[in-house]
């Protein structure tokens, strides 16, 4: 069991070198393949302690952002909470391996347990899917096709092809495998010369703003009033630029989430900054404002300034960060006085999730808004697009991971999606990474980190859905049903085996049982 484990942990950490900002994605085939044979022949127990090690090696790894960025505590328990998910697996994985056709169903396990942890407990933590890992790739425009989720069973399903071909005694059941993974991999890549498109509804002119964080960049509570008027000199030069003919005259314009980090309709100078930008530049802001929702609770909107009618629509943030802009469990933990302390202290006030499903009408223009980690969910973002949004706006504040590999990862999502939707994305930040995304995941534009810059382009709007996110969404409860079905077929076989068996050579949960026996199906 030590050595299944600590080859698992190792597959773990090098699975973490396939994300930014190593971003080497095809080691990601290669780790799977190990967890499948650290798993493969044993009992559950020992399936989970292999898992739980490949969980640890890869989430901690992962995820290390957290620890500089929001304290060690926090990433030791969300890290330790990710890395069970992929010890159940693992316990799930021994019994799917009982049957023939172990690396379909084992591939949609590895989707449940994906999407289930990326949802819970609280609002659970999307961050290292395997879709999310295949930019830059030839796999990237399948994304567009079968989406983040069905990506992500391509890659399970290729590694655990090739575990198969390593764990196979005989030769037919070798080329089976090889068959099947060069088939796997050939379908795969065809959307590299198909892309899929959209059709465009016409076009717009989009500026992103980024304000810059005053001080060291990584604390937007040092000098709110700063922060906010950082990004209205921004605006303000951007509408002199415009009045000299230096860059064209946006339809609108985004500011970062937390670009207000007080709320605006109570804090006056900050009120007064916001009518200042957008009457100076004469179009709709997306303000990225922290508002007041009474004296326990907060809420994170982005909220459509007019130049003539003032605020008007707002999106709340779907996926507040637990223990980051709310604490579960409250009552409880201020018990024991845990809530006065480090970075819990921080969090006086607990953030309402909002539940808007209807884009944000902007300069005429419907817009699905997501607030920094909102872009790494499936579902607040499906909700606007199946309400006719046509461009994609994230608002977000990195200041905190702002010395971070975070930065790059959540980029790097961002891209997904905006091939996964087939559609324009608009990034704002505080102080980096802002940009402009086309649909087929490329980067028109983008900034630097921890300055002050703005970014103009004109894109192109669509109407419609890819396939992607319909397979997407499909898919997640086709991988839970098949899921249940595995393991409640594999238990069977187990316990017909034990039943019928009379020598240890027949006995499924031998060590080093023959890949074939006891398989079915």
């Amino acid at each position: 069991m030590l050595r299944r484990t600590l080859a698992a942990s190792l597959a773990g950490v090098v699975l973490s070198f396939a994300f930014e900002p190593v971003a080497v994605a095809y080691l990601m085939p290669l780790c799977l393949a190990v967890y499948a044979v650290a798993t493969h022949g044993v009992r559950a127990r020992v399936g989970f302690v292999a898992g739980l090690g490949f969980g640890v090696g890869f989430y901690f790894v992962h995820i290390y952002w957290m620890s500089p960025s929001i304290g060690a505590a926090a990433w030791l328990a969300l890290a330790g909470v990710e890395a069970l998910f992929y010890g159940l697996l693992g316990a799930v994985s021994t019994v799917l391996q009982r049957l023939r056709a172990w690396p379909a169903w084992l591939a949609l396990a590895w989707v449940s347990m994906e999407t289930i942890r990326a949802t819970w407990p609280f609002s659970g933590m999307p961050w290292g899917r395997l879709g999310f890992g295949v930019i830059d790739t030839p796999l990237a425009p399948a994304l567009a096709y079968v989406g983040v989720n069905g990506v992500s069973l391509v890659v399970a399903l290729l590694g655990f092809l090739l575990a198969r071909l390593v764990l196979s005694r005989t030769l037919d059941e070798r080329l089976a495998s090889a068959a099947a993974a060069v088939v796997v991999a050939a379908v795969a890549v065809v959307p590299v010369v198909l892309p899929w498109t959209l059709s465009a509804s016409g076009s717009t002119t989009v500026a992103v703003v980024q304000g810059n964080v005053p001080g060291r960049g990584d604390d937007v509570l040092v000098d709110v009033e700063g922060l906010t008027q950082n990004h209205v000199d921004a605006t303000v030069d951007l509408a002199a630029q415009v009045d000299a003919g230096a860059v064209p005259r946006p339809d609108l314009v985004i500011w970062p989430e937390n670009s207000t980090a007080r709320d605006p309709f109570e804090d006056a100078s900050i009120h007064a900054g916001i009518e200042t930008a957008v009457k100076a530049v004469g179009v709709p802001i997306l303000v990225g404002g922290i508002v007041d929702a009474g004296e326990d609770h907060i809420l994170n909107q982005g909220i459509v300034w007019d130049p003539v009618t003032g605020p008007g629509e707002r999106y709340t943030k779907w996926h507040p960060v637990a223990y980051g802009e709310y604490i579960p469990l409250r009552g409880l933990l201020a018990r024991t006085g845990i809530t006065e302390k480090g970075q819990l202290a921080r969090i006086p006030r607990d953030m309402i999730a909002g539940h808007r499903t209807e884009p944000l009408t902007i300069a005429g223009i419907p817009v699905a808004d997501a607030i920094c980690f909102d872009i790494a969910y499936d579902d607040g973002l499906l909700a606007q697009l199946d309400h006719g949004a046509e461009l994609l706006t994230v608002q977000t504040s990195n200041a905190s991971f702002i010395f971070t590999d975070q930065i790059e990862q959540q980029f790097a999502i961002t891209r997904a999606r905006a091939i996964e939707t087939g559609r324009y994305v608009a990034v704002a930040s505080t102080n980096g990474v802002s940009g402009v995304i086309a649909p087929d995941g490329s980067v028109v534009a983008r900034t630097e980190r921890r300055t002050q810059d703005v970014v103009v382009e004109t894109v192109d709007l669509y109407r419609g859905h890819t396939p992607g996110l319909g397979v997407a969404n499909g898919l997640r409860l086709i991988s839970y049903g098949a899921t249940i079905l595995g393991v409640a077929w594999g238990v069977l076989l187990l316990r017909r085996d034990r039943r019928g068996s009379a020598s240890p050579v027949a006995d499924p949960t031998a060590v080093d049982q023959p890949s074939g026996v006891g398989e079915t199906a």
